[in-house]
């Protein structure tokens, strides 16, 4: 009766090496590419190593839990693979931060800043993938659409006799920008990104005079590497944040203007609660023509780099030669672009690495710290020689660096309502101008420097 139970056992129970090979199997399944994991799934494989996986958790636990744990932690909450989990993400991340601005500490962030540090929280706690090819739709497609239907209200000759003073004051910050950059490549030249350090001067100049389109517009047409984009990104998010509590913190001497409606605020507050699906579907329409003239011409020409701001020239030549027509869709156009641009930011967020930043970015912090810093300085003391309202000149230092999102954001807080559809304007003006100031600056002065 011995003999037969020794003969039993050896029969069934496998031996060690056998039970190591099981669970590399098990391993290496879990890392094939999701093409195919279909096809492995009907193989025998798949089906014997389930069976014999059976057999090993009842007759030794410990090492097979201990593996699987280890496993588990390598991956993030939902898998790269997983389109849907993504999406679903993404959405809400940018639902949320729309939803921020309702509180005030949203409306002193901004609900782009809120949805980019929600995205690099996920991504870097290991809820969402850091990459994915939801981001890669989110960058070729999403973000060049949202581009002309946040242009629509880009009619120049309106835009110079709307703001007025503002947008003189919106000038001075944007040389106050371009003096920043100088005085903070001259300090920090950031030698150790090689050629991308120029190149990310000139993108983090664009985006302190127009917006986060124009860095990766310009970052897209300078050619700087991914990894230093999603770096300088994260490290900018940062500057920000601490830079729009302190334009809060200067504003809060400051009185709100009289609750009486101004012209064209309540015709705005009312076109934006009524979104026509005619309207909203030609607006949409209508930029994807435009994202595919920019396209053709730029395969034509061979202009590497040149999809985005090819789209924004086109747009503003168009809502400038017929403003009646674009401002119908501007309402429509800006609640989606508004959508699409959330999603952006939190992709953005998502794609970056706090690892990546502590060992890239402490040179580009420390660039983009002392630009916002000297842009403050410049704007501020400019504007009190030449004897501007302080109140002007905050508002459109925030439309500089956050864009027209940030300086609506700002103006309704405060309760200046004469200055909410000017600091709209002017920060559009700024998204127009900015990625062709930043690339001509940087291949004609930051390159050779």
């Amino acid at each position: 009766m011995a003999g037969k139970i020794l003969l039993f056992q050896s029969t069934y129970i496998p031996p060690p090496p056998a039970r190591r090979s099981i669970l590399a199997s098990r391993n290496a399944a879990s890392q094939i590419p999701d093409t195919h994991t279909r096809s492995f799934q009907n193989s025998p494989l798949s089906t014997s190593s389930s069976d014999k996986y059976r057999t090993l958790k009842t007759t030794s636990r410990n090492p097979a839990r201990s593996v699987i744990a280890r496993s588990q932690l390598n991956f993030p909450i939902i898998s790269p693979h997983d389109q849907w989990g993504t999406w679903t993400a993404l959405f809400a991340t940018g639902a949320f931060g729309i939803w921020s601005e309702k509180t005030k500490i949203g409306s002193a962030l901004s609900g782009a800043l809120v949805s980019t540090l929600v995205g690099l929280a996920a991504s870097n706690l290991g809820i969402i993938a850091s990459e994915t090819a939801a981001y890669n739709v989110v960058l070729e497609f999403l973000l060049p659409l949202a581009v002309p239907l946040l242009l629509y209200r880009a009619d120049m000759r309106r835009v110079i006799k709307s703001t007025g003073t503002l947008l003189l004051a919106f000038l001075l910050g944007s040389v106050a920008t371009t003096v920043g950059t100088l005085v903070a490549y001259f300090l920090v030249p950031m030698r150790s990104l090689g050629q991308d350090s120029w190149k990310i001067a000139a993108a983090l100049m664009g985006r302190h005079i127009g917006g986060a389109v124009n860095y990766v517009a310009i970052s897209e047409a300078l050619g700087v590497s991914p990894s230093v984009l999603a770096a300088g990104l994260a490290a900018d998010n940062v500057i920000c944040a601490i830079y729009f509590t302190t334009l809060f913190a200067l504003a809060s001497k400051i009185p709100s203007e009289s609750s009486s409606p101004t012209p064209g605020i309540n015709e705005e507050s009312e076109s934006d609660n009524k979104l026509p699906v005619l309207q909203t579907a030609t607006a949409v329409a209508v930029s994807f023509i435009i994202c595919k003239i920019a396209t053709v011409l730029t395969k034509h020409f061979g202009i590497q780099g040149g999809t985005l701001p090819a789209i924004t020239a086109i747009v503003v030549v168009l809502a400038t030669s017929f403003p009646n027509q674009f401002a119908y869709l501007a309402p429509s156009g800006e609640a989606m672009a508004l959508i699409l641009m959330q999603v952006f930011f939190a992709v953005i967020g998502a794609s970056g690495s706090i690892r990546n930043v502590i060992t890239t970015a402490p040179s580009i912090f420390l660039f983009a710290l002392i630009q916002i810093g000297v842009h403050l300085g410049v704007i501020l003391g400019l504007g009190k020689l030449f004897r501007f309202d302080l109140r002007l000149l905050l508002l459109a230092s925030n439309a500089n660096v956050g864009g027209p999102t940030t300086a609506c954001g700002m103006a309704t807080a405060k309760g200046w309502t004469s200055l909410i559809v000017p600091g709209i304007l002017a920060g559009i003006f700024g998204i127009a101008i900015a990625t062709f100031l930043g690339i001509a600056f940087g291949q004609a002065v930051l390159r050779f420097m």
